[in-house]
């Protein structure tokens, strides 16, 4: 059984930092694809980050890019996603999710941590 589990969404001032958590149990996270995810209010979801376990190769989308990073520890399973100088528009829930498929589209993951808020202020 996976199970993801996601921590670390709040609120925050424009330019401000945040640091999401996904621990995964059940399998191990570098086996996979992980996709970081974000689903604003009347939006599509969309993949901000996709990290390629077997390559080590990570890609950002240009909206995040420069501003986001994902890491990963390999001894606790888990993996983060800094963010810094947020954007109100960077408001969402956010995902993260492991899947065996490379892809941006969200439909292709398999697993999916339960969400959590991301509200940054003006």
């Amino acid at each position: 059984h996976v199970q993801l589990v996601e921590s670390g969404g709040g609120l925050v001032q424009a330019g401000g930092s945040l640091r999401l958590s996904c621990a995964a149990s059940g399998r191990t996270l570098s086996d996979f694809v992980m996709g970081w995810f974000r689903q604003a209010p009347g939006k599509e979801r969309e993949c901000v980050v996709r990290f390629i376990g077997i390559t080590g190769s990570t890609y950002y989308a240009f909206p995040v890019e420069g501003r986001f990073t994902h890491s990963f520890d390999i001894a606790k399973n888990t993996a983060y996603l800094e963010m810094a100088t947020l954007k109100p528009e960077d408001s969402a829930v956010y995902y993260c999710a492991i899947g065996t498929r490379i892809s941006f589209r969200p439909e292709l993951y398999e697993y999916w941590g339960q969400g959590t808020q991301v509200t940054v202020s003006a």
